[in-house]
């Protein structure tokens, strides 16, 4: 059967214009990390009809992936998770335009990472803080929106931050601080709500000397929903997307949904209250 990019994505009419849809096939979207929520949003995007893509990971599948990964499958064992889901998202189509960046992001590669996005897309793992970082200072630099949305429990916190708002590193305020301390900060801010912390029913599954925690298909599913909804309306201009301070999380486990809005960011009273609360399970999970 012959690809044709009008059918493919003909289902889309009526939530987008004819229009519209192909402004979205224009548009070009960077993601930075393949795995649990990563390869979710470019999928996502991709059935969007979204046909332009840069995209970067140096990791590759194993088992552990298996729960919630989108191009884990025990026949991708030991692929590469770039070339895995780019060959997914061309089997969506064919006519796709990826960029692959094979080494991840890195500071020698970050401009070109970012060259002619329209909106960056954050995919990386919860302890690559450094690499973060980096590319939402870049981002901020260059004028490009950039989306973050963490898999917490059982549902989604999600973030914005504006080029022209307030900045990764003002609300998450982590500058100066020892690792630990960057860690509390940065779950503080994805997550001042805490919806999930009501069902960890095995809190030793958090090692954060180890690097790992758990996580669960819905939650990376939820992620590449709130995330496509956004990014929708950013290319579009269909109404607005809420930048930090503001947040989201919404919680299926409890079906329920916060808003937040952390004046100051990390810096609110509110935060530090809960920073107190984060910081001694750190320590005793890193204490053994």
């Amino acid at each position: 059967m012959t690809f044709d990019y009008d059918r493919a994505f003909s289902r889309n009419f009526g939530w987008v214009t004819r229009a519209e849809q192909q402004q979205l096939r224009k548009s070009r979207i960077a993601i930075a990390g393949l795995g649990g929520v990563g390869g979710a949003h470019l999928l996502t995007l991709a059935r969007l009809g979204i046909a332009n893509f840069n995209i970067a990971d140096f990791d590759d599948f194993d088992v552990h992936n298996l729960n919630r990964q989108a191009g884990a499958f025990m026949s991708h064992m030991g692929q590469t998770k770039i070339n895995t889901v780019a060959r997914m998202a061309r089997d969506i189509n064919p006519e796709i335009d990826l960029r692959l960046f094979p080494k991840g992001v890195q500071p020698d590669n970050v401009d070109e990472f970012l060259r002619d996005a329209d909106v960056y897309v954050d995919g990386l793992d919860f302890f690559v803080l450094p690499a973060r970082r980096m590319v939402f200072a870049k981002c901020r630099e260059k004028g490009i929106p950039a989306l973050t949305a963490a898999p917490l429990g059982m549902g989604v916190a999600f973030l914005h931050f504006s080029p022209t708002g307030m900045s990764f590193e003002d609300y998450f305020k982590v500058e100066g601080h020892e690792s630990d301390e960057q860690y509390a900060r940065f779950i503080a801010g994805l997550s001042p709500a805490m919806m999930q912390r009501h069902y960890l029913v095995a809190p030793e599954a958090v090692d954060f000397r180890a690097k790992r925690g758990p996580s669960t298909i819905m939650a990376c599913d939820l992620c590449a929903g709130v995330t496509g909804t956004s990014v929708l309306k950013l290319l579009l201009g269909r109404g607005t997307v809420r930048a930090a301070p503001w947040g989201m999380h919404f919680d299926a486990y409890h079906q329920k949904l916060k808003r937040t809005w952390r004046p100051f960011g990390n810096a609110n009273p509110l935060q530090q209250l809960l920073l107190k609360f984060i910081r001694p399970v750190l320590r005793g999970r890193s204490d053994g």
